[in-house]
């Protein structure tokens, strides 16, 4: 199997880090293979990188140097986990800030929205919205449904029901949004009573 190239280097390096570990709790190959159960030909060849390691390899080696799996292959960083808010406009009015980083079936987003007028200028589409009403107040019209929704509460609705959101009473209204445009429905669990 070819490694691609941003794996080589990771790879490269498991060899040494596991001579260094050996080198660190003083053991020979002679005693780590008693404890491991893996012959001292084996483990050499682990050492010196003339083998690649399984996980049936590894995972006596984590154990008997006590010390996580990630730590014997120098597993590369998944990356700072933080998202970078970019707020954008909304079409109608407001802004929108994306908080889930990458494709996925659910989509998250902080959204501000500002007076979109009165008059409700309905939309169908295909998916499935979850609204959280953080600050302000929010009209929905939801086909022939006409609600307001104030701050911790909630609502979920087919986007191929027309619809129409904004600001109930001309101020600035803050919501959370989870979307799915396959349809993907928001499920909420609580513990039992």
């Amino acid at each position: 199997m070819d490694e691609t190239p941003q794996y080589q280097a990771v790879l490269d390096e498991v060899a040494p880090r596991l001579r260094r570990l050996r080198d660190q709790h003083g053991l020979t190959l002679a005693a780590l293979s008693e404890v491991t159960g893996i012959s001292k030909s084996t483990l050499s060849r682990l050492e010196s990188g003339q083998r690649r390691p399984s996980l049936e390899l590894l995972l006596p080696l984590a154990t008997a140097y006590q010390v996580p799996l990630d730590d014997l292959v120098g597993a590369p960083e998944v990356g700072d986990p933080r998202i970078r808010l970019i707020p954008r406009p909304l079409p109608r009015g407001g802004t929108f800030i994306p908080l889930t980083r990458g494709p996925g079936p659910l989509q998250a987003y902080k959204m501000v929205i500002t007076d979109r007028g009165t008059v409700p200028e309905h939309r169908t589409h295909e998916g499935y919205e979850w609204l959280y009403v953080l600050d302000g107040r929010l009209r929905l019209v939801l086909a022939d449904h006409d609600v307001v929704l104030g701050p911790g509460e909630a609502a979920e609705f087919d986007t191929r029901v027309p619809h129409w959101f904004g600001s109930a009473d001309g101020r600035p209204v803050e919501i959370l949004s989870l979307f799915g445009k396959q349809g993907e429905r928001m499920h909420v669990r609580t513990k039992p009573r």
